[in-house]
């Protein structure tokens, strides 16, 4: 019995909405009795359950023999992205676009060239109005060949227009690659290498940016690429940790889109993204105020009627606005507070799990242990930092791995858990062994909890005390800051120096923001 639920064709048949499947099937009766009812057989089987079971499909499609399954389910998969594209054709532009472009070619094989050069026209217009110069400069193409070949007469005073519309249209194209290509390897870099820890990889990185960022004219540069300018200088100042500036441009392509509000809804997930760079700038900043205004912002956007709605889109307003929602209650030390979206944010992680990959949901993980650790509850931080700790591949997001240990250990030592903080101080020393980047501050608190059993309760104070210096001279080191975003241990510290719980300590913290 198959039970592989990674089946391609059960996949998709258990995406489809309610609207999508009716449409399947009034799409698939029009293909004909014969095959329209072996597709509707074998789809229905599929649609009946929960896990991939081929026999069962077998029975449930009495008409579909085993020997022809693997080609009806290829021509099923086939049927349904036909379908699928019929269905969402409104919805998206460049379908449109492109199912016009088949109109013209269409017409020009029955030699109706007017008719073709008039298609072509209203494709290469709509493409330049919805940023698609792509699509434009392959409509100008086809009217060039038509031109060329003399066969309308019409090529008077034509040439020289579609000459310099080819010209332009190109250069657009080209700068658009080239930006996008910029954008694209530099979040290549980052996911490679992580922030830029010392001098050495800044001036690497600067180098990497600047020879690939091409020089454009941003007065004469479109939307798209002005887009992707902003998108790799945001890339490019996030690694290198200079988030101010980061901010800039992460406010400048938002402002992209409130400049061009139709194109929130064209290139909806774009602007989502913007909207999240942003928020992700502020809270490395620590500015309150306007990250409050602009999370607001992305929840209105995620309410607002008039958006089309797609799995990718619900997928990152998701993603977005509970990151963001969890990064609120960090920022106002409300831990306790923030516990009472977890139960929701887990349904919705395992709604959307097919969707994300393995860092997103190690990345939840830590920030609702993150949220029980503030709260006091060390037990149930330990209990998400543990699925952190023993997934498999311990390559992916080392830092992380690392500080999910370092959490684990000191929940262990707030728990009391005297009897296995021995055992948790070895595992978290092997770890650090293995890491290719160790930073200052991972070194110094590991170097502490360590020898934290030889020190007794009288120096505690004291010796917390010599951490917090050791710590804050640490942090003043650009290089250094980051990894005080991923664990606030200055408040534990201050938290333990003070005998106050640590959420009292973020909570004041939080009173001095702007």
């Amino acid at each position: 019995m198959s039970t592989k639920n990674n089946d391609p064709v059960f996949q998709l048949v258990k995406s489809l909405t309610k609207s999508e499947k009716r449409h399947f099937r009034l799409f698939a009766k029009r293909q004909g009795v014969s095959d329209g009812l072996k597709f509707l057989q074998l789809f229905d089987a599929m649609d009946s359950q929960t896990g991939y079971d081929e026999e069962k499909v077998l029975s449930l499609a009495p008409d579909v023999k085993k020997v022809q399954l693997a080609n009806m389910k290829a021509n099923l998969y086939k049927q349904l992205l036909s379908s699928l594209r019929l269905y969402h054709a409104n919805q998206n532009l460049d379908i449109q676009l492109h199912e016009q472009l088949d109109y013209a070619r269409v017409l020009y094989n029955k030699g109706f060239y007017q008719q073709s050069l008039k298609m072509l026209e209203k494709v290469k217009v709509g493409a330049l109005q919805a940023e698609m110069p792509h699509i434009a400069l392959t409509a100008i193409d086809f009217e060039k060949l038509i031109e060329s070949q003399y066969i309308t007469r019409s090529l008077e005073g034509k040439a020289e227009v579609l000459s310099a519309e080819a010209i332009d249209t190109a250069l657009h194209v080209s700068q658009i690659h080239a930006l996008s290509n910029a954008a694209l390897r530099l979040y290549g870099l980052y996911i490679k290498v992580g922030h830029a820890r010392n001098v050495e990889e800044y001036e690497n990185t600067t180098a990497f940016f600047r020879e690939n960022l091409p020089v454009i004219n941003m007065e004469r540069a479109g939307f798209t690429e002005k887009l992707y300018y902003y998108q790799a200088h945001v890339w490019y100042n996030y690694i290198i940790q200079d988030f101010k500036a980061c901010y800039r441009y992460a406010q400048k392509w938002v402002d992209l889109f409130e400049d061009n509000p139709e194109m929130k809804f064209k290139q909806d997930m774009l602007y989502i993204k913007g909207l999240h760079n942003l928020l992700l700038a502020l809270y490395n900043m620590l500015y309150y105020s306007k990250f409050k205004q602009v999370l607001q912002k992305l929840e209105d956007f995620a309410a607002d009627p008039e958006r089309k709605t797609s799995p990718n889109s619900e997928v990152l307003l998701f993603l977005f606005i509970y990151t963001n929602k969890i990064n609120n209650y960090f920022l106002e030390g409300n831990f306790t507070e923030g516990l009472q979206i977890i139960p929701e944010l887990l349904e919705k992680l395992n709604r959307f799990k097919s969707h994300l990959d393995p860092h997103r949901r190690l990345m939840f993980y830590y920030k609702i242990a993150s949220l029980y650790f503030g709260s006091g509850e060390y037990h149930q931080a330990i209990k998400y930092l543990q699925k952190i700790i023993y997934y498999k591949d311990i390559s992916l997001r080392e830092d992380l791995q690392c500080f999910a240990r370092i959490l684990n250990l000191i929940a262990h030592y707030e728990a009391g858990e005297d009897e296995v903080l021995e055992y948790q101080i070895r595992s978290v020393y092997r770890f650090l062994g293995k890491m290719n980047n160790q930073q200052q501050m991972q070194v110094e608190i590991f170097r502490f909890l360590r020898n934290l059993g030889d020190v007794t309760p009288g120096q505690l104070k004291d010796a917390f005390a010599a951490l917090k210096e050791k710590l804050m001279t640490i942090s003043l080191d650009p290089y250094e800051k980051r990894p005080f975003l991923y664990l606030d241990i200055i408040s534990w510290l201050e938290s333990k120096i003070e005998n106050i719980p640590v959420q009292e300590i973020a909570k004041r913290k939080h009173k001095g923001m702007k």
